[in-house]
């Protein structure tokens, strides 16, 4: 076969698009579109935003994190300052001195968050592991002390507030309704989570792979892994600058919290709940995170300790974070095995919810019994009125802990046994298949 024939079929070969990411990327923007007209209760659409910001955070981190395994202690420093020169410009361009609209505030976080990744990415790039963490807290520790050295710039202790309605009015948008903001939050969050995945497809994102895997191997074959590393956090501190901007615009204000040691500890709270080792995973947390800090946090003082308890948990019994269950019950329900552990999957759920009611009675019948008894005993439980200083409350509470406790020890054993069974079918099908 000549060249000129190998030249016309590799021209006429048809290759398909790929169908399924495609109904993928659709499903996700009808979810944007869809969530505010479903979730239009009360507060939810503040709730929507954060978790929309949060998402592109916590992203950001996870080209770090998840991808490059570069474990930070100071992203937030790249979101906190993108959010800082955001909200100034914002400033600026409501006194007329710049042109600047709402919708492109973040674009000028992103920058802002580039530019810190290239300045303190060159120095903290330059070591890996530990030593990368321990610089990466101690800039987060300078940034902050920082943030209350020069007041004219971060505000000091109050921060720095604006008014994100300004300029003309375009189409009838003002960004003043909080249904106008969250679809500014939507459509930034699309593009940067289409360009954080376009990331993992590039030369670059295969290469942080393999950096984050074997480091000595990829310096064998020529590669410059400190470069690869320190492109990466430049590309990571844009997004997460991104985040900063969208914060900005949607909360008015930017304080020395967003620069805070705080903030990063959150985001690798969430990332590593949501799960470090999938793309999607950093959304889930963020989901999660917004939940148990913000939305949790209306209802009972306990919510850091519950929060704590279940990244205790994730840790023990779900290291992969909470993609990797739903990615393994659906590698199992493709194989057709799913309906086999379902009877144990249901036994130990029932089980950890008998014993988590329990356990939530017992903490915040205790929080209010040492903190609020000056305002009575009494409190409303479940929907029903409990006295803490009453044997009844605490008996109940207890005998719900420990039935679901000991059911919970039981039906794991059970639930364990079959789902090991099931996974070494699956594999040894698979197996089968690749022989």
């Amino acid at each position: 076969m000549n060249t000129n024939t190998l030249t016309m079929k590799n021209t006429m070969t048809y290759k398909p698009m790929n169908l399924g990411r495609w109904i993928i990327w659709g499903l996700f923007a009808v979810i944007l579109i869809v969530a505010p007209l479903i979730f239009n209760k009360g507060a939810s659409l503040s709730i929507l935003s954060q978790i929309g910001t949060v998402m592109i955070f916590g992203l950001s981190y996870n080209m770090l994190l998840g991808q490059g395994g570069m474990l930070s202690f100071g992203h937030a420093v790249y979101s906190g300052l993108g959010a800082f020169f955001a909200i100034h410009a914002m400033n600026l361009a409501t006194a007329g001195k710049i042109w600047m609209p709402v919708t492109l505030i973040p674009f000028i976080g992103g920058l802002a968050g580039m530019f810190f990744g290239m300045l303190f990415g060159y120095v903290t790039t330059k070591k890996s592991g530990t030593t990368f963490s321990m610089i990466t807290l101690g800039i987060v520790e300078l940034v902050f002390a920082c943030s209350l050295m020069f007041p004219e710039f971060f505000g000091g202790e109050g921060g720095i507030s604006t008014n994100r309605v300004y300029g003309e009015k375009f189409m009838g948008i003002t960004f003043g309704p909080q249904i106008q903001v969250y679809y500014l939050i939507a459509a930034w969050l699309f593009i940067a989570t289409v360009g954080m995945y376009a990331f993992t497809q590039t030369p670059l994102g295969r290469i942080i792979n393999a950096v984050r895997d074997n480091p000595e191997r990829v310096e064998f074959i020529g590669y410059d892994t400190q470069w690869a590393r320190y492109l990466t956090l430049i590309l990571s501190g844009f997004f997460a600058g991104i985040s900063g901007g969208l914060s900005a615009i949607n909360f008015e204000i930017v304080t020395a919290e967003n620069v805070s040691a705080l903030r990063s500890g959150g985001v690798l709270l969430f990332t590593f709940i949501g799960g470090v080792g999938f793309f999607f995973g950093p959304m889930i947390g963020a989901i999660i995170g917004v939940f148990l800090t913000v939305m949790l946090s209306d209802f009972t003082k306990a919510w850091q300790l519950y929060l704590g308890v279940f990244f205790i948990l994730i840790v023990m019994y779900a290291p992969g974070g909470i993609a990797s269950i739903i990615m393994l019950n659906l590698r199992v329900a493709k194989f057709g095995k799913f309906r086999r552990i379902l009877p144990q999957l249901v036994a130990v759920c029932a089980a950890s919810l008998v014993g988590m009611i329990g356990l939530i009675m017992v903490i915040e019948m205790l929080y209010h019994l040492t903190l609020e008894s000056a305002n009575g005993t009494e409190m409303k439980l479940f929907g029903t009125m409990v006295d803490t200083a009453a044997a009844t409350g605490w008996s109940i509470a207890l005998v719900l802990l420990a039935v679901g406790g000991l059911a919970f020890w039981k039906t794991k054993k059970t639930f364990g046994h079959a789902w090991g069974e099931v996974n070494t079918e699956i594999e040894e099908q698979i197996r089968k298949g690749a022989a």
